[in-house]
């Protein structure tokens, strides 16, 4: 990945699978993720690696995946070289985590032409593969990551335990190694500032609930991840299972409360909100990541609940991408201040919406 120069000719923008935009009850479950933790046999976690065995485990999982009979294609980039921007440019693409981002051991990211599929290289464990289904698709996520893992295990000594299964860097992921977990928008609950009551819900019948990038992150623009904590113990079928109705439980209970917010005396302050945040897209000079997110949230709200004219969801999707600091400055081909950025933001999400004066 080339650092980005002006007068280069900008490629077509694709938020990638995670925000395609389509899918079951995709006006609410944005995206469906299935994580499977993976180590090797013979060499240490990836937190006790060297930088020689580091290189070694690199290169020896890439040659294996280079190998034909992959159910996948992936292209696999080695991070070492990359500039940070880049790096950022994948953490907001959900491609790879924070965590591996920030590291400066060897390591990499096997991803593929639509970006569903995306196998990172040495993070907490050797392997943590990703595959994304747009909406609310648990079971065609696990079928294709299962494929693919099968596909692995013949091509890679995988640590496994016949007690405990397969062996990982954190005990939290002991087990089947599974993360199953749902992107949802929820502005509704947190509108009616039900969120909290939500979230105490899920977090008894132990689901994470988490921001949008994950462990450690904010709910920015009011998305929440929520997905399984418990892997040891519990079989694939029975964790897809548990997320399916909490999540299919969250996503009813945001419906009756946006209907709610959108009858009665409700109706007025909903649609002031949504107005409210439409017109600082149209006007403001300056907008922040964490500003634009929340009023793209309330455009996404307006959209569905058909209080806008003029705007399409797929459009919003795209300004959620490129507001964030990473894919503004690689789609401006600048890299700028954060001050710098607040500015450029607010002018090219107007170009992004349509909405330019």
């Amino acid at each position: 990945m080339s650092k980005p120069r002006r007068g280069d000719k900008q490629p077509e923008f694709r938020p990638g699978t995670w925000l395609a935009g389509n899918g079951p009850e995709n006006d609410i479950a944005i995206c469906t993720r299935v994580r499977l933790a993976r180590n090797l046999q013979g060499f240490p976690f990836s937190p006790c690696l060297d930088e020689t065995e580091s290189r070694q485990l690199f290169d020896f999982i890439v040659a294996r995946l280079q190998q034909t009979g992959l159910p996948e294609q992936l292209k696999i980039v080695d991070l070492l070289p990359v500039e940070e921007l880049e790096r950022t440019v994948l953490v907001e693409r959900h491609l790879i985590s924070r965590e591996m981002a920030a590291t400066k051991r060897p390591g990499g990211v096997a991803v593929d032409a639509e970006e569903s599929v995306a196998v990172m290289i040495n993070e907490e464990d050797h392997l943590r593969v990703q595959v994304f289904a747009p909406g609310l698709q648990p079971a065609a996520a696990w079928q294709r990551a299962e494929r693919l893992d099968d596909a692995l295990i013949q091509r890679l000594p995988m640590a496994w335990s016949e007690e405990f299964g397969f062996l990982t860097s954190c005990p939290t992921n002991t087990g089947t190694g599974l993360r199953l977990s749902v992107m949802l928008h929820l502005p509704g609950l947190v509108w009616s500032e039900e969120i909290d009551k939500a979230t105490n819900v899920a977090q008894k019948i132990h689901l994470a609930v988490r921001g949008l990038y994950g462990e450690g992150s904010r709910a920015l623009g009011d998305f929440y991840q929520v997905s399984n904590q418990v892997t040891l113990g519990r079989d694939e079928a029975q964790i897809q299972n548990d997320v399916l109705l909490a999540v299919g439980r969250m996503v009813q209970w945001e419906r009756e409360v946006r209907g709610a917010l959108l009858r009665g005396s409700a109706r007025v302050r909903t649609l002031d909100k949504v107005q409210r945040a439409l017109g600082t897209l149209e006007r403001a000079q300056i907008l922040t990541s964490e500003e634009a997110l929340g009023c793209l949230s309330a455009l996404r709200f307006g959209i569905a609940a058909e209080l806008v004219q003029g705007y399409e969801t797929a459009a919003v999707n795209r300004a959620l991408l490129l507001s964030q600091p990473g894919h503004l400055q690689r789609h401006t081909r600048e890299v700028m201040k954060p001050e710098e950025r607040d500015q450029r933001r607010a002018v090219l999400l107007r170009e992004v919406l349509g909405c330019a004066r």
